[in-house]
């Protein structure tokens, strides 16, 4: 009979091959670089939009062996060419990011050292780096050197964190939750009703406020809504704004529902999202004046600031209120705590297991400056009025003048308006070289343009126009 020892070393033949020498390093690194090199330069003539199959795809059995060489094939074929293609600069649907390269690095370097960023005992470092873009962040929305902050998944995670600080900062449990009351825009991003009933305030009051032309929030009806709960007995507590909606880029009144939040004592919270970072271009600071009175803000930089997927942040003045639903202690972890550590992500955020997501941010940021960021989102305003402006003289009718990047238009055609759009939009899906998207303001069926991604030029707003125009002429033709 085998000792111990023996068995053990026998399980060392099988389970050493998740270790790969040097060689077969230096040949998956090649195999992946060359595919990368290849995806990213195909970019500009592979289409933006091919229609998924309906059915799952047939990948093999999951434990079923394949070489890496074949793995990359099914993985173009299966995967980056179908759907919507979130690298291209041709996604003009919904809110892109882009994936600039250096992130990728980051990531790449984060999961070969498997550094864990939730608590500074476990690697001191990530968080150092984690908590320096934290405070980045805090100074260019104007938050003190008190606020807390921690970089989430995504704008879900961030908006969860800064609602759950906000029910908990006003003690809104029990029977105090039917009676209480949120302030929203009817274009707030659903992510936020997601989150109020995830943390249990499904039954509260919310009250859609009335929004201008522009599609901003009505300072004066919010006023009169709040007073007249106030009369009815409710309890209004909440009030959340936008820099930057989904549907139409609209920033929100800010300053004057900061003086309306703390006027009645209510916590204002910015969700900025998509539209945050555009506060660095100075041709925008003005509209965002008074989002450093918010009470939490949530920016996500895996949308303005062009990340991959995956990095969305939260900041939040009042840190007793988030600590109180995220900071808890167990025996098995004693070693970890210390008085004189700084802030821990782990007691800011419902992740306790924490991939170091920073370094997707923090990387870029330190070789490449913020210069060219900032330079992309001028760009993106700019491309935006092209954009609309051409739109224009091909005598489609636009929205509003836009607060950012994010637009909508329509054609006035005869008969049914909205069918003949649906039927526009359908065909430019069919054509895929530009992707585009569509929503509904009131009754009317519009096409909606979101010009974020890093890689959307000139002539890709052009290529989008030439597709209009051949879909549109096609479409009048039948």
């Amino acid at each position: 009979m085998n000792s111990l020892r023996d068995q053990i070393r026998d399980l060392e033949k099988s389970s050493s091959r998740l270790e790969p020498n040097t060689d077969k390093r230096d040949k998956y690194l090649q195999q992946v670089h060359q595919y990368a090199n290849s995806f990213i330069e195909e970019l500009d003539h592979t289409p933006t939009f091919s229609a998924a199959a309906s059915e799952m795809e047939d990948l093999g059995p999951i434990d079923q062996q394949i070489n890496l060489q074949q793995l990359l094939s099914i993985y173009k074929k299966k995967v980056a060419t179908k759907g919507i293609n979130p690298a291209s600069g041709g996604h003009l649907g919904y809110i892109p990011g882009g994936g600039i390269y250096l992130s990728a690095v980051g990531d790449y370097l984060a999961d070969i050292t498997n550094e864990y960023s939730g608590i500074h005992y476990a690697s001191p470092g990530a968080v150092n780096i984690e908590n320096q873009l934290i405070d980045w962040m805090k100074s260019i929305f104007g938050f003190p050197e008190s606020a807390i902050g921690n970089l989430a998944s995504g704008g879900s995670i961030a908006n969860l964190i800064a609602l759950t600080a906000a029910r908990d900062r006003h003690k809104i449990k029990g029977e105090k939750i039917e009676r209480s009351v949120i302030y929203l825009s009817p274009q707030v991003h659903h992510c936020i009703n997601k989150a109020l009933r995830i943390i249990g305030l499904e039954d509260i009051h919310i009250s859609y406020i009335d929004l201008d032309d522009n599609h901003r929030m009505d300072p004066n009806d919010l006023s009169e809504k709040i007073e007249e709960d106030k009369t009815k007995g409710l309890n209004p507590f909440l009030v959340i704004a936008s820099a930057g909606t989904t549907d139409t880029g609209a920033i929100d009144p800010l300053d004057n529902m900061a003086d309306l939040a703390k006027k009645h004592k209510l916590w204002f919270h910015v969700d900025g999202a998509y539209g945050g970072f555009f506060i660095l271009c100075d041709s925008k600071k003005e509209q965002f004046q008074g989002i450093e009175k918010a009470d939490s803000i949530v920016i996500d930089p895996h949308k303005s600031l062009f990340l991959p997927y995956g990095l969305g942040a939260v900041l939040v003045k009042d840190k007793e209120a988030v600590y109180h639903s995220n900071h808890y202690t167990a025996n098995y972890m004693q070693d970890a705590r210390s008085a004189a550590s700084p802030v821990n992500p782990a007691d800011v955020s419902p992740e306790l297991t924490k991939h170091f997501r920073g370094l997707r941010l923090w990387l870029p940021l330190k070789i490449h400056g913020i210069e060219p960021f900032v330079a992309c989102l001028e760009e993106k305003l700019l491309l935006t009025q092209y954009f609309r402006e051409k739109l224009g003289q091909m005598g489609f009718q636009l929205g509003p003048e836009p607060d950012l990047s994010v637009s909508y238009f329509w054609y006035p055609a005869k008969g049914d308006q909205n069918q003949f759009n649906r039927d526009l939009l359908k065909a430019i899906h069919q054509d895929g070289r530009v992707f585009l998207s569509s929503t509904m303001i009131g009754d009317r069926f519009v096409i909606r343009m979101a010009i974020l991604a890093f890689r959307t030029k000139l002539e890709t707003i052009d290529l989008a126009l030439e597709m209009i125009h051949d879909c549109l002429s096609a479409i009048k033709a039948k």
